[in-house]
């Protein structure tokens, strides 16, 4: 397993973590393949490599995610190209879409009106500004330990 971090400036640092893996097996109902490594497994869209097969796995620290957790109910379930389906969550002024795969519906059981986390990996900021009016007032956090009454 390595760590990749290339040398520039920290706010262009990505990085990534190379593991070797063994494919275990394809499910083609589902479009999808198991691959082992010495952490365990990962279930990731179809592989074109044989059962058995060593394959280097790429993961960017962009695609982990361990904040930004928002609860909501499943709005929508509407299945897409294999592996694919679209969830929909009502975060209640939000709907937020969720590209999940169809074994993830089965095993999870995802149903509409289920609640739910919605987990957020990355954003994009939008080109240009958004009037005050339009923007939604933040909840007051709780005082933290160094602040007075």
């Amino acid at each position: 397993m390595t760590a990749e971090a290339p040398s520039s400036p920290a706010s262009a640092v990505v990085l990534s973590t190379t593991v070797p893996a063994r494919v275990l097996r394809h499910d083609p109902k589902y479009g999808m393949s198991t691959l082992f490594f010495a952490d365990g497994e990962l279930r990731v869209p179809m592989v074109d490599a044989a059962i058995d097969a060593g394959v280097s796995v790429i993961i960017e620290a962009r695609d982990v995610s361990i904040t930004n957790r928002l609860p909501g109910r499943i709005e929508a379930i509407l299945p897409l190209d294999p592996p694919y389906v679209r969830v929909t969550f009502d975060l209640g002024a939000t709907k937020l879409h969720a590209l999940v795969t169809l074994e993830s519906v089965e095993r999870l059981a995802l149903e509409p009106d289920l609640s739910a986390w919605a987990m957020i990996k990355s954003v994009a900021i939008g080109p240009g500004a958004v009037r005050p009016s339009e923007l939604p007032r933040p909840r007051r956090w709780p005082a933290s330990d160094n602040e007075g009454p």
